[in-house]
């Protein structure tokens, strides 16, 4: 396809946006993502963490040597087995469904019905066009309908959805519908600020700016609930 074919058309199918018209180059740094849930093949899942680790550092290590690294190097010819293990047992750990964090919920028995906020909580990402870290905080709210969670389990939320290849807006959905499916709430506020390396490391070089990202539902949804959530944020952000 040409690079200078530019068309604006979407398809929307199965809850999923198909770029017509657009190259991959014209796509660019653009942070264009094609549905909620992480594009994953049927099959994901048929080769075991090993299988996997083996074959990732095969083709790490050919990508070393294509570069022209030396590989008998006693600092080098460690790094394709790290890499290898690094993105399936930790950076992209979250890409299985049996490392989703046990989530025990409790009965709401001092009938606390005000939002809960839980500010701050630092994540670690990966950009998936790029796949080079985008890293920064996510702040989750929500109001109980009867079950509350445990307040390290959002954190394990935020972290386990983060540790994929990602876009941002897709990690903010992500984890909001997570909340109210766990907890059963309409009431669901995410906040996600962060760095994207894929910024400030390349492309246009910026090292100052910062992408905010944001989900609200239900009574978030009014002013005067958003507005206290945000302030919440504001306060953690100036003290």
């Amino acid at each position: 396809m040409s690079t200078s074919a530019i068309s604006s058309e979407v398809l929307l199918e199965d809850n999923k946006i198909h770029l017509t018209n657009y190259s991959d180059d014209e796509i660019g740094d653009d942070h264009l993502f094609t549905g909620v849930e992480t594009p994953m093949r049927p099959d994901a899942f048929l080769k075991t963490d090993e299988e996997k680790m083996s074959i990732i550092e095969q083709h790490f290590k050919a990508i070393m040597d294509t570069l022209g690294l030396d590989l008998t190097d006693d600092s080098l010819k460690g790094t394709p087995h790290r890499v290898a293990k690094m993105y399936v047992q930790e950076i992209f750990s979250g890409l299985n469904p049996a490392n989703k964090p046990k989530i025990a919920l409790f009965e709401n028995k001092y009938q606390y019905n005000q939002m809960l906020v839980e500010k701050d909580i630092s994540f670690y990402s990966n950009c998936e066009h790029h796949f080079v870290p985008l890293f920064g905080r996510a702040h989750v709210a929500y109001i109980s309908s009867g079950k509350i969670i445990g307040l390290s389990k959002l954190n394990r939320i935020v972290n386990y959805f983060a540790r994929r290849p990602q876009v941002q807006e897709r990690l903010t959905v992500q984890i909001g519908q997570e909340i109210m499916r766990l907890l059963n709430t309409e009431h669901v506020a995410v906040v996600v600020d962060a760095k994207h390396l894929c910024v400030s490391s390349r492309g246009i070089k910026d090292i100052t700016s910062s992408t905010v990202t944001s989900f609200y539902n239900g009574n978030f949804s009014q002013d005067n609930f958003r507005n206290e959530f945000l302030q919440y944020i504001n306060n953690s952000r100036t003290s």
